[in-house]
């Protein structure tokens, strides 16, 4: 069955436009109720960033999951992977967030965690999907759920944070930029490093329900590499507006991607014991820390764009560490899903180990330029299929040899296709990407004629 609502991370929309309405999200709350307690009884965390559209939906979810019969926890703003911890902790029937990660304060979305944490999986959500075509019956009037708040989420998070940095490590004298989207970290990420030593200069920690991800946050590093420059920081560390990526940045002001920190992170979890397999990336991951992780005889294998993919690559080959070049790093020894703030700490403490600076940790890791063209398309190509794309893809890699890659896939949200070519000389690498991305649209303007 084709899901009708869920995408690659939970339900996502604009407001007030289905699926995001306040009736539609009521019933999804009924619905996942149904499903994901068997027994009919039980608890959910909820928690939510910091968008205004927030009360409203987390009030709606409230209603179906008493209507369904299960007991709500309210957390209040928490990032992403704070709520897949309490879900855990508390041993609950599941965990929603209600969130639309990076996307403007318009936007906003539900996603879910099980109660051991993760993130659901396909068969899951189109049970709920299914549910959803049922009529809601509510439970008996003395079976109604209640809700309450756990008033002390945030310490014990910021608890759980710290204690993912090795117990004798400290971050004195380290001087940081920590900028939080205005966004879901904005009361916790500040007290976490702040309480490990460090000196913290704020920044995207004043939300007011629309400025969330608004030229500040893991989308937007202008703000804080000013930042970092005027107050001679020794880096920046940027989340987005949920707190389950991070970007950083070095004293100059230049930024470190997922790949580079997932690459440093690497490097230290070998250093200090077994990795525990090899590392996940994506389709997108840069070609230049594959080739840095093989130089370490690390095993990299690639899955699906997406965190869930890295997840279920993970899970099935048994490994800990994967993540994205869009900086959603797992860390499997240190928790269960995506997690921005432990991320960050895992990088930190390779650079208090080694005496390093950000630059140094990563310097032997070469990033291949990467071209990335969004080509329109009218109706429906079939990549596998089309003789004169497969051709020009062939010609591409021909070219490019060893040192290089190509990539062409469909957009899952828009009538696009990617056209992504990878390699060592960046002329060379815009050049191919521009002849391939030519070669669909022509493809597309044949299809439509």
């Amino acid at each position: 069955m084709t899901r009708k609502y869920f995408g690659t991370d939970g339900i996502r929309g604009r407001v007030g436009k289905l699926p995001m309405t306040v009736d539609f999200i009521m019933k999804l709350g009924w619905a996942a109720g149904r499903v994901l307690s068997e027994s009919g009884h039980g608890r959910v965390v909820i928690g939510k960033d910091t968008r205004i559209s927030g009360y409203m939906f987390e009030s709606a979810l409230e209603a179906g999951l008493a209507a369904a019969g299960l007991d709500v926890l309210l957390l209040g703003p928490m990032p992403t992977p704070a709520i897949a911890y309490i879900t855990q902790a508390q041993r609950a029937a599941c965990g929603i967030v209600i969130s639309a990660s990076h996307n403007p304060y318009h936007d906003d979305g539900v996603k879910f965690f099980n109660g051991n944490g993760f993130k659901l999986p396909d068969s899951t959500e189109i049970a709920i999907e299914e549910m959803l075509e049922q009529s809601l019956t509510m439970v008996e009037p003395e079976d109604i759920g209640r809700a309450s708040r756990m008033e002390d989420a945030k310490g014990r998070y910021i608890e759980f944070c710290k204690s993912s940095l090795s117990f004798n490590k400290s971050l004195r004298g380290m001087k940081l930029v920590v900028d939080c989207a205005n966004g879901a970290t904005y009361h916790i990420a500040p007290a976490v490093f702040r309480e490990l030593g460090a000196e913290v200069i704020e920044l995207g920690t004043r939300p007011n329900g629309m400025n969330i991800n608004d030229k500040v946050g893991a989308m937007h590093p202008q703000n804080m590499r000013a930042k970092v420059l005027e107050n001679q920081a020794d880096l920046g560390i940027a989340f987005d507006g949920d707190g389950d990526r991070v970007m950083m940045m070095d004293a100059k002001g230049d930024v470190k991607n997922g790949d580079q920190l997932l690459y440093i992170i690497a490097k230290s979890k070998l250093k200090k014991e077994p990795l525990g397999g090899g590392v996940v990336g994506t389709v997108m991951t840069n070609l230049g820390l594959e080739h840095a992780l093989q130089s370490n005889n690390i095993p990299f294998e690639r899955a699906a764009v997406g965190d869930r993919y890295v997840m279920e690559k993970l899970v099935s080959n048994g490994w800990q560490l994967g993540g994205e070049s869009s900086g959603h790093i797992i860390c499997l020894d240190k928790t269960t899903t995506g997690d921005g703030i432990i991320a960050a700490l895992q990088v930190l403490d390779w650079l208090i180990t080694e005496e390093q600076d950000l630059t140094e940790a990563c310097s032997d890791m070469e990033v291949y330029p990467q071209c990335m063209i969004n080509v329109a398309i009218s109706g429906k190509i079939d990549l596998k299929s089309n003789a004169t794309i497969n051709q020009a893809i062939q010609s591409a890699e021909a070219e490019l040899g060893d040192s290089g890659r190509v990539l062409l896939r469909p957009s899952g949200t828009e009538p696009l296709i990617r056209v992504m070519v990878e390699g060592q000389d960046n002329q060379q690498v815009e050049k191919l990407a521009e002849t391939l991305a030519q070669t669909v649209s022509d493809s597309t303007t044949t299809l439509s004629s």
